[in-house]
């Protein structure tokens, strides 16, 4: 009786932490989500440092050069990097939706893909637009919400991760309780 207790109160415990994580996910995701949809549909309207609009602003602290005067001289080339910033953004509301669905439904049931596919997905999808940033040196109030993404992600991962086979065992059992 005592391990049962034991094993429950472990367990109520998992499933505690689990929501946390899942919220924290959540919050990440569903800015990334966000931020892709704005960034695909109005991209002239997506502030960026300085509240610029961030095209304008990545573009003039990549290249020193004039946003405006590129769209008058070169309108192709300013459309065609619209065009990939809106792609961009698509790709980000793609990924949003994916992760979104394995935390709702594979993560939330503790399986062990979608914990290596939140890891690894979210590690790769934030760490690529933090570098991408890093790199045009166009960092505002936006940019610095991928570090928090990331960080919540972290601890969210860490707060669910299954450090010791007891734990795995327990995970477990739980899931198989959960399904009957």
């Amino acid at each position: 009786m005592k391990r049962s207790k034991e094993f429950q109160a472990e367990s109520t415990g998992l499933m505690r932490r689990r929501r946390i994580a899942i919220l924290f996910i959540l919050i990440t995701d569903i800015g990334i989500i966000a931020w892709g949809a704005m960034a695909t549909l109005l991209p002239d309207y997506l502030l960026g440092p300085g509240a610029r609009p961030i095209l304008q602003a990545e573009y003039e602290s990549y290249t020193n050069g004039s946003w405006s005067a590129l769209k008058t001289t070169s309108p192709a080339i300013a459309d065609f990097i619209t065009i990939l910033f809106r792609m961009y953004g698509m790709f980000n509301v793609v990924f949003g939706l994916m992760a979104v669905t394995i935390a709702v439904n594979s993560f939330r049931r503790g399986e062990r893909w979608a914990w290596w596919a939140l890891l690894v997905g979210n590690t790769i999808a934030l760490g690529s637009a933090i570098t991408f940033d890093r790199v045009v040196n166009a960092i505002g109030i936006f940019e610095m919400s991928e570090y928090l993404g990331l960080v919540l992600v972290y601890v969210a991962l860490i707060l669910t991760a299954r450090f010791s086979p007891r734990a795995r065992i327990h995970a477990s059992a739980l899931r198989m309780r959960q399904t009957d």
